[in-house]
């Protein structure tokens, strides 16, 4: 990793420094971060221009997390833009879990595919761009549910009744200055039928800075139901001052999950996903889902096979109890839930007793073992 004497004008100083500040001295450019790590041989692999007009963005707090001379830093892989991104591959596409088929009204910023649930994208801005988004050819200049005080997505909700829970998207929402998410929940103290609200957030993990006083008082008076899902992929994205901010929200009151992308050269493996389950239990963070890569065009280089992620389901079962084994799943368009990904079947067994025993019985047996 960088050492602190370089970096510490950057990422020492933790919640002290303001994290607009922070935010606003990002990395952008690619040859500065290969500088910044001693991977200046790697320049060659960088494409001219950004990929899909995506460019590097990353805070410096988590570059500070990379390890030196390390090309194959899990950390920096998912950051770094490579000229692979360039390359169109079959099956990889814009909008790989039909996100535009699912908005409920032109600008209004709402996606609707599951029950009782609607998402909003709040903003289109992120303080990291991560080369696996899925929303990373979004048009958020047309669909964002912030625009205009949240006019337009705070008029579809009160239409439907039925939704109570919303879920707060991008983008990334914490990318919003605090008082611009408290004009929203203003506006759902006045529909009785929302109980919770739901953020998914990478913020406090690459600028845990973010999670500041305001934002913990705001979230402190929220009289609803507060889940933030936070993304981390590797058990190196974590020190000190990303367990602070993750033990600030739990205390205003906010129940904390995970969910992470599987990841050709980040955390496909068995060690790299059972670290992660046992440091996000230090942190007091429950694995929610472990995704399998969204075809997203840009992204195929990060593609694991279905057979390989199963093998790896199996293998985490039997190496950590349930409660820290993520959800292996796939987002399918026009799917009612997430699809789950069924890990290989067990063995069959039969005894002398059982000789004509349904093997559709034996199996329901075995996975209940």
């Amino acid at each position: 990793m960088i050492p602190a004497s370089q970096e510490s004008a950057h990422a020492a100083s933790g919640h002290a420094r303001d994290w607009r500040r922070q935010w606003r001295e990002s990395i952008v450019d690619p040859h500065e971060l290969l500088q910044m790590l001693e991977l200046d041989h790697l320049r060659c692999r960088l494409p001219v221009s950004p990929p899909h007009g995506f460019p590097l963005r990353v805070p410096r707090a988590f570059v500070a997390r990379m390890r030196l001379r390390e090309p194959s830093d899990p950390l920096l892989r998912q950051v770094l833009p490579l000229d692979e991104e360039n390359l169109p591959v079959a099956g990889f596409g814009l909008d790989p879990v039909g996100d535009l088929a699912a908005r409920a009204g032109p600008g209004a910023g709402v996606l609707q595919k599951y029950h009782g649930r609607a998402l909003l994208i709040a903003t289109g801005s992120c303080a990291v761009h991560c080369r696996y988004c899925f929303r990373r050819h979004f048009p958020y200049g047309e669909e964002t549910a912030a625009r205009g005080g949240w006019r337009d997505a705070l008029a579809w909700l009160r239409d439907h009744e039925a939704i109570n829970e919303v879920i707060l998207s991008g983008g990334d929402p914490l990318s919003l200055a605090t008082h611009r998410l408290s004009e929203l929940t203003a506006g759902l103290r006045a529909l009785p039928g929302v109980t919770t609200l739901r953020i998914h957030t990478r913020l406090p993990v690459v600028l845990p800075a973010r999670v500041d006083d305001e934002l913990c008082e705001w979230l402190a008076a929220l009289p609803l139901s507060k889940v933030i899902v936070i993304h981390a992929n590797h058990a190196n994205e974590f020190d000190e001052e990303v367990d602070a901010a993750l033990l600030r929200l739990r205390q205003a009151g906010c129940v904390l999950l995970n969910q992470s992308v599987l990841l050709q050269g980040v955390n496909d493996s068995l060690e790299a996903l059972s670290d992660l389950s046992r440091r996000l239990l230090e942190s007091r963070v429950m694995p929610y889902y472990l995704h399998a890569l969204d075809t997203v065009a840009g992204a195929a280089h990060f593609a694991v096979d279905d057979a390989r992620a199963k093998e790896l389901m199996v293998a985490l079962r039997n190496r950590l109890p349930g409660y820290l084994v993520p959800r292996l799943v796939r987002e399918i368009e026009g799917q009612e839930s997430k699809s789950p990904l069924e890990p290989v079947e067990f063995p069959l067994v039969k005894t002398e007793s059982e000789p004509n025993a349904s093997k559709a019985v034996i199996r329901r047996l075995a996975k209940h073992r």
